[in-house]
C-alpha cells in the first residue's frame, strides 16, 4: 500500500484499514493523496468503488440470508460477543433473535470467511470466551461507517459521513489495527528471535476486567508464552511509563506468562518514552512482515 499511494508506513496501514487492498478501491487513491482527501473525494461520488463495492459484496454473499446479514451488520457496528449481538438484534417489542438462528447465522458467516472468531491466547487450553469480528478490513470499515449512511452520500451530504468517520476514527482504528499487528508479529516472530511462535492474538478474562493486546504462544504449549505486549496506536503519543506499568502489572494474569516472557509495544509512532525499558515496533517494522515475503 505504501508504494501504491506514495506515503509512509503509518499512512499505508491506515489506507489498508479502509481499502483492505481491494484493487477497485485502491485504483481511486491518487499517489500522494492523504486519507482525508481520499475519503472526501470518494464520499462526493455515489458511484465510488469505496461505496458500491460493499453493497455488491453483501448482495452477492447473502442474497437471501437476511438474518446472517443482520448479524454481520451488528458485528460490523462493534458488537463482538454473543450476548451483545443478540441484544443488538432485539426488535421494538423486545423479541430477540432465537439462539438457534443466531448460531446458524454465525456458522454461515464463519464458513464464508466473512467473520473471524478470536479466543484468548494463553498456555491454558480450552478457553472459549469468543469474540467475533469482520474478517476483511474493507468490509469492516464499510459496515462501521458507510453502510447505513449511503443515503446521505446520495443526497450530496458526504461531508456528514466524513465528519462521523473523523469523530470515531481514533477509537475505531485502535481496535481495527490489532488483527493486522497480530498477523505481522506472527510473520516476524523468527526475525524477532522467537522461531517457535505459532499463534499471536490477544487475551482477556471472562469478566473483561483485564486484557492484553498481544500474546504470542509457542507451538509447544508447555513452553509458555514467548512474548506479550500492548498496542497503543495514537497519532503522535509515544509509549509511556504509565502504559508500561499497566502492561507489566496485568500481563501476569495470562496463563503461561513467566519472568522469561518478553514484553513489547506496538505503536503508530514507533517510539517509547526514554525511561521505558521495552522493545517498541512501529509501522515500518510491521510492514517489513510483508516486504519480500510470499503471501
Amino acid at each position: 500500500m505504501g508504494d501504491l499511494i506514495d506515503r509512509g508506513a503509518a499512512d499505508a496501514l491506515d489506507a489498508y484499514l479502509v481499502t483492505g487492498g481491494l484493487p477497485l478501491v485502491c485504483q481511486e487513491w491518487r499517489r500522494g493523496q492523504g486519507l482525508r482527501e481520499f475519503l472526501r473525494a470518494a464520499l462526493a461520488n455515489p458511484t465510488s468503488a469505496l461505496l458500491v463495492s460493499g453493497e455488491r459484496s453483501l448482495a452477492a454473499e447473502f442474497p437471501a440470508e437476511v438474518q446472517a446479514r443482520d448479524v454481520l451488520t451488528a458485528i460490523g457496528n462493534g458488537e463482538r460477543t454473543w450476548s451483545a449481538i443478540q441484544r443488538k438484534l432485539t426488535d421494538d417489542d423486545g423479541r430477540q433473535i432465537a439462539d438457534s438462528s443466531l448460531t446458524n447465522a454465525l456458522q454461515l458467516l464463519q464458513a464464508k470467511h466473512v467473520v473471524a472468531v478470536d479466543v484468548p491466547v494463553s498456555a491454558k487450553s480450552g478457553e472459549r470466551d469468543k469474540r467475533y469480528r469482520v474478517a476483511d478490513p474493507y468490509l469492516r470499515f464499510f459496515l462501521a461507517f458507510l453502510n447505513r449512511r449511503l443515503p446521505l452520500v446520495e443526497r450530496g451530504r458526504g461531508d456528514l459521513v466524513l465528519l462521523a468517520i473523523e469523530r470515531s476514527w481514533g477509537t475505531w482504528r485502535g481496535l481495527a489495527i490489532e488483527p493486522v499487528i497480530h498477523d505481522a508479529l506472527l510473520r516476524l516472530a523468527p526475525d524477532l528471535g522467537f522461531p517457535e511462535v505459532a499463534k499471536v492474538g490477544g487475551w482477556w478474562n471472562r469478566r473483561r476486567t483485564s486484557q492484553i493486546d498481544i500474546v504470542a504462544k509457542n507451538e509447544d504449549r508447555h513452553a509458555g508464552i514467548a512474548f506479550a505486549g500492548s498496542v497503543k496506536w495514537h497519532e503522535a503519543k509515544p509509549f509511556g511509563l504509565r502504559e508500561y506499568a499497566e502492561l507489566a502489572r496485568d500481563v501476569h494474569s495470562v496463563p503461561g506468562v513467566t519472568e522469561a516472557t518478553a514484553l513489547l509495544a506496538a505503536t503508530r509512532t514507533g517510539q517509547t518514552a526514554s525511561e521505558v525499558p521495552i522493545r517498541c515496533l512501529g509501522p515500518d517494522d510491521l510492514l517489513a512482515a510483508w516486504r519480500g515475503r510470499p503471501d
